[in-house]
């Protein structure tokens, strides 16, 4: 399978990184030469790995080609390129739906639109892809966890919660610049939140058969430091913000 990606970001980058750590029989892989940093390190790094002339020379080339640019870039330059038909198309564009990259790209090809974050360059987390597509769910089930999605309508919620990353990571430095702020070494600090938050998420995906609640019901004793947490962010509108700023993202998302 020879496979090319249009847009050399972080994505692209995470995602390459994982196939390297797969099984995943890979013949070529062509990278656009947009980010000329990361495309030169990427090229070094991996030999199967070629920096393309031009974008069409990467799509002419590829077998299945990732859309890995941002929206803006999208709309700019799908129309102007020229795609095989019955190539395969996976989009990470957040906000083009698929009537609108069908009607960019005119050929009869097989486009899916995928949700891959950060730590699919650790083989790890869950890609939702819209709609199903079984060769795309056995490629991304070597680098994580499938979601197939029917509707892409429902798919929209995942693309919303896909955007609870930074807030998380913002989260960790939070409580990190705490324990520093009160004499922890920073190495120490950030070693012992992200290994907490590392546990805690294990035992909730162990636990994930079950309704959530239980878990928060479970981690608090009566008039104990966690449920003196909780009761302080509920009151605070902690959690209130949390579905606000869902509720924001998905109000974006719905306008595509």
């Amino acid at each position: 399978m020879i496979l090319g990606f249009l847009g050399t970001g972080r994505i692209t980058s995470s995602v390459i990184e994982g196939i390297f750590k797969s099984k995943l029989r890979i013949k070529k892989i062509y990278i656009s030469p947009r980010n000329k940093t990361i495309a030169k390190k990427l090229s070094k790094r991996f030999k199967k790995i070629t920096i393309s002339r031009n974008n069409q020379q990467l799509i002419d080339k590829s077998n299945w080609v990732f859309l890995a640019v941002t929206p803006k870039v999208g709309n700019k330059i799908l129309k102007k390129l020229n795609f095989k038909k019955n190539q395969k198309i996976v989009s990470f564009i957040s906000t083009i739906n698929l009537a609108q990259l069908k009607k960019a790209i005119g050929k009869k090809v097989k486009i899916v639109r995928a949700i891959p974050l950060p730590p699919i360059s650790i083989r790890k987390g869950p890609i939702p892809i819209c709609p199903p597509d079984k060769q795309v769910k056995s490629f991304f089930n070597q680098l994580g966890t499938t979601v197939e999605i029917k509707n892409e309508k429902s798919s929209i919620n995942f693309w919303a919660t896909s955007g609870m990353m930074a807030p998380f990571y913002e989260l960790l430095k939070v409580l990190s610049d705490w324990l520093v702020k009160r004499g922890v070494r920073r190495n120490e600090a950030q070693k012992y939140i992200t290994s907490l938050f590392v546990a805690l998420s294990e035992d909730s995906v162990i636990n994930s058969k079950k309704d959530l609640k239980y878990l928060v019901k479970d981690s608090q004793t009566p008039r104990g430091l966690n449920e003196q947490a909780v009761k302080q962010l509920r009151k605070a509108g902690f959690y209130r913000n949390l579905e606000k700023s869902l509720n924001g993202i998905l109000k974006r998302l719905k306008k595509v």
